[in-house]
């Protein structure tokens, strides 16, 4: 398994885990008790706290590629064998 293979698995990992996490933990400001500013939308988060979901992604892309790359490289699930 080549570098920019392992590289793009990882990216895919990384957007497919971004989206479901990125939506977990969200307040409105209703909810959270703050006070909106004069044309904001209603639903906006008051903390999306992105930093942290982008951290959290990376380790979740990290260890999914991981478990991608060991299964690929055990032979367990041959995937040139699924492409003929």
């Amino acid at each position: 398994m080549s570098i920019p293979s392992i590289i793009l698995i990882y990216i895919v990992i990384w957007w497919l885990a971004f989206f479901p996490i990125l939506s977990t933990g969200i307040k409105s400001h209703d909810e959270a008790g703050d006070k909106a500013i004069d044309g904001e939308m209603p639903g906006a988060p008051s903390n999306p706290n992105l930093g942290k979901k982008i951290i959290i992604t990376s380790l979740v892309a990290a260890v999914g590629t991981l478990i991608f790359y060991l299964v690929a490289t055990s032979g367990l699930i041959s995937f040139r064998d699924m492409a003929r």
